[in-house]
This record gives structure tokens, C-alpha cells and sequence, in this order.
């Protein structure tokens, strides 16, 4: 839909430039009278049509843009940045301390990913684009990388005689916030990523109770997470998987689901619930940087350092791709626990290419699968999947975990916005699939009573004009 060409320079505004009608590409824009603020700077993610997005010129030029916000370190919410910094950026970029160091080591990452995927391109020549290029370089990272700002929680920081920001921890990865801008007197609150009430090593999401705008993520706003155990449903299946000779499979997201599924799956050893002799492998390289980071901000977590440092000291972390292939090929049932997790890439497809063909293996999904995803596949049956240009048939057992994912469900997020209805801010819902999120709108307007809107794409909605200077606190 085109953007609408008359705005009041005295008004304030919200655009969505991503993550308007799907789950990736997180960019917003707080447009007000004396700053442009940008709101997380994500990749969009999935199939090919949203992928493609990602080289398309955005409608706001890079330079105009005062300041940067970035809730979490996920790459469709920071993956973007170093290449917004390429075309013109130069604010600072605010976030939280595990933030900081979680989005350094995905960002370069990301970047090493892109170079190499465009050499092989090259060599192979199989890109439609003569040379093919990254959408940016790890040059670009380390250029971005000094205009992180690392600011604390329940902080007021300054952008402007009227506007400024404080950050909430919002329970969805180390690190998460909601961000709450007092924009003119007023509150505008973006959610950013919500997760559990209940999780295995984060404490929930702050209790917000004022705001005049929420800027809402909706992922899971039509389902409900299992209310089975989920350690004992997780014990089930490795034990189940194990009496069959079988390996376990984890496709799991570096940042956040490594870590917890590592600690849940040391709380069932040491109880004895699965056997305790049990390999178990991290095989993700990211992951076991993040980990290593993540011990340097215990104040994040519910569990203590020497706990923290025990989960790990059970795993055996693999950073060399040889010693992949030698860890497949070793006998014995094993757990493996490798990226991407939603098997769009990494490690785990090596795994997945050995393991995907035999019924006695398990692959154990227990996070968000975007549409077009291998994980979405294979949660929809899918009775093959392609990976590297050939096929591969789909006789191991696939089992989701719903209790693992690091996303608030229905419930959840209706009990989060349930705090700040008695302010009836006008709520607009991003991060999300179409028919999810207009399910979540009915839910919100039937339990809540409060008109949700659905963000559409490059729509820039006038979100209220400021009173006279002089009456604004």
C-alpha cells in the first residue's frame, strides 16, 4: 500500500518498515517533531518473497533517523543494522548490556554467513547476480559497532527536551526489553519480543500498567503453549528415542533456546530422569560464544553463576565443522543441539541430512517455525526436505515442545496488555501472520474491550499532535 503524502511536521507518527503483517523484518519508526527514532533494524527472514525484501531501498533515508532503539539481539530484529550504517547512519544505537554482546557475535556472524554464501555463489555459479554480492560484510559490522550504546533497565534516557525512552526487561531472551517512550507527555510503550510467565532461566516479563500507544508483537495470538510438564514431556522423548538406539535432534536458536534447553536437559540428568551417561552435544559455534558472554550478566537469570557454569560443563561444545562429521559418524545414541532453528541454515542440516532418513532418530522442534522455513515443513508433514539441492526423505520422528518456545502465547500476551487496559491506550499489533494476528485482534476487543489495529507495511499513522510546548510536562 503507497504512503500517504501529506503529515503535519507538528504531529507525532508511527510506520512500520517491517514486520507488518509477518513475523521478521522488525523496523518501526517513531516520527515526532524534533527526531525520527528507529525501533529495532531486523532481517526479514523465511520464504523467498520476504528475503528478497531485504534489498529493497527503504522508504526513510538511513541519515535522517536520530537515534536507534534495538529491544533484543535476534537477527530479525538487528540484522539489518550494519547495513542501514552503510547507507548513511550515524545516531547512536541504545540497548541493553547482554544485548550489547549478543548482537556482536550475530551480526558478525550473519556477515561471515553472507560472504561466504556469495563465494560459493561465485565459484558455482548458480546466483542470478553476476558477481553475487552480501547484503553486507563483516567490515560493515565493525563500522556499526561503535555507535552501540549499552544503557540500564528502568533508566530514563534523554533523546530531546520532549522525548525520551526507558528500557523494560521483557523475559524473551537474556537481554529483551520493551521500550517505553514519553514522547511529548505521552507513553508510547513497544512490546518488542514477549516471553513466558514461566521459564526456565529467565524471570517473566515486567509489569507495565500505563500506556497511551502499544506497539504489540502477536506471534503466537492465536495459540496456547501445552500446559503439559515440559521437562517431563522433553525426558519422554529423549528416553523414548534412546530404547530405540535413535539420536535426538535439537534445531535450536544460538541465543536464548541453547542455553535453556542446555539447563533443562542438565535438570533431568542430575535427577536422574534421563540417563546421566547420555552425550550431549552444542554444536553451534554462535552458541557457544553467546553462552560464554551471557555468564558475564548472571543478573539476567533465575539460576546462579556456578549453576549456569555447571549446565555447561556437562556439554560438549563443538566450534570445528570437521569434528561435526566425526560426531555424526560416532556410535551410541547422542542429543545434539545445533543452529539454525528453524533449519534455514548452519550445522544442523548436516545433522538433519543424516538423521532425517531413519525412523529410529528424533528431530525435537521447540520454537517458532516462520512460514517457508524447513521447520515449518516439517511441522506440516512435509514428507521430504531439500537441503543443499537434493532431497532428503522424512522417516525420523518430529515432535514439538510448545513449552520451550521463548514467545508468550495467547494467553500470556492477552494477561501483558490486560495491565495497561484501564489507561485504554490504542494498541497496534506487529510481528505477526495475517490470520494470527486478526484472531488476536477479535481476542483483545471480546476480553478487553480495546480496538486493535493491524500495522500494514510503509503506512505512516498519525498518532496524535502534541499540545502547546508549554503545557507538556
Amino acid at each position: 500500500m503507497g504512503r500517504k503524502q501529506h503529515h503535519s511536521a507538528s504531529a507525532v507518527y508511527l510506520e512500520s518498515l517491517g514486520a507488518a503483517g509477518t513475523v521478521t523484518g522488525s523496523k518501526h519508526l517513531l516520527i515526532t517533531p524534533g527526531m525520527t527514532v528507529m525501533i529495532d533494524c531486523g532481517l526479514f527472514q523465511g520464504i523467498k518473497t520476504l528475503r528478497e525484501r531485504n534489498w529493497d531501498k527503504l522508504p526513510v533515508a538511513a541519515p535522517s533517523v536520530g537515534a536507534m532503539v534495538l529491544t533484543h539481539a535476534h537477527l530479525d530484529h538487528c540484522g539489518y543494522i550494519p547495513l542501514f550504517v552503510k547507507n548513511g547512519y550515524r545516531g547512536p544505537i541504545y540497548m541493553s548490556a547482554p544485548t550489547r554482546d549478543l548482537a556482536e557475535i550475530i551480526l558478525r556472524d550473519c556477515a561471515k554467513l553472507q560472504e561466504e554464501d556469495a563465494a560459493r555463489a561465485n565459484r558455482h555459479g548458480f546466483s542470478k547476480h553476476h558477481p553475487a554480492q552480501p547484503l553486507y560484510t563483516v567490515a560493515d559490522v565493525e563500522t556499526a559497532l561503535p555507535l552501540f550504546k549499552v544503557c540500564a533497565t528502568a533508566s530514563e534516557i534523554r533523546l530531546g527536551e520532549h522525548l525520551s525512552f526507558t528500557l523494560f526487561p521483557a523475559g524473551h531472551i537474556p537481554g529483551a526489553c520493551s521500550v517505553n517512550f514519553n514522547c511529548y507527555g505521552k507513553n508510547v510503550l513497544f512490546s518488542g519480543d514477549i516471553g513466558r510467565e514461566h521459564s526456565e532461566l529467565l524471570p517473566p516479563p515486567a509489569r507495565l500498567t500505563n500506556a497511551d500507544f502499544v506497539i504489540m508483537e502477536t506471534t503466537y495470538g492465536d495459540r496456547l503453549h501445552s500446559a503439559a510438564d515440559t521437562a517431563q514431556e522433553m525426558a519422554m522423548l529423549i528416553n523414548d528415542t534412546l530404547f530405540n538406539k535413535g539420536n535426538i535432534l535439537i534445531p535450536c536458536f544460538a541465543v536464548g533456546r541453547a542455553q535453556e534447553v542446555m539447563h533443562l536437559i542438565y535438570r533431568l540428568k542430575m535427577q536422574n530422569i534421563i540417563p546421566r551417561t547420555v552425550p550431549v552435544y552444542l554444536d553451534s559455534p554462535m552458541a557457544a560464544a553467546a553462552g560464554k558472554a551471557l555468564l558475564h550478566h548472571p543478573q539476567w537469570f533465575t539460576i546462579d553463576e556456578k549453576e549456569c557454569a555447571r549446565m555447561f560443563s556437562g556439554v560438549t561444545i563443538n566450534e570445528n565443522y570437521e569434528e561435526t562429521k566425526k560426531i555424526i559418524r560416532r556410535r551410541g545414541s547422542k542429543i545434539i543441539l545445533a543452529a539454525s532453528g528453524m533449519l534455514t541454515g548452519g550445522r544442523v542440516l548436516e545433522y538433519l541430512k543424516q538423521y532425517l532418513p531413519d525412523s529410529k532418530n528424533m528431530v525435537l522442534l521447540i520454537g517458532f517455525q516462520a512460514e517457508g522455513t524447513r521447520g515449518r515443513a516439517l511441522l506440516n508433514k512435509a514428507p521430504e526436505v531439500k537441503m543443499h539441492g537434493n532431497y532428503y526423505p522424512v522417516r525420523a520422528q518430529v515432535k514439538e515442545i510448545e513449552g520451550l518456545s521463548a514467545h508468550a502465547d495467547q494467553r500470556e500476551l492477552l494477561n501483558w496488555l490486560s495491565r495497561l487496559a484501564a489507561s485504554q491506550p490504542r494498541v497496534f499489533l506487529v510481528h505477526g501472520e495475517p490470520g494470527v494476528q486478526d484472531a488476536f485482534r477479535v481476542k483483545v476487543k471480546d476480553e478487553l474491550g480495546i480496538y486493535a489495529e493491524i500495522m500494514q507495511q510503509d503506512v505512516r499513522l498519525m498518532l496524535f499532535e502534541p499540545a502547546a510546548p508549554e503545557t507538556i510536562s
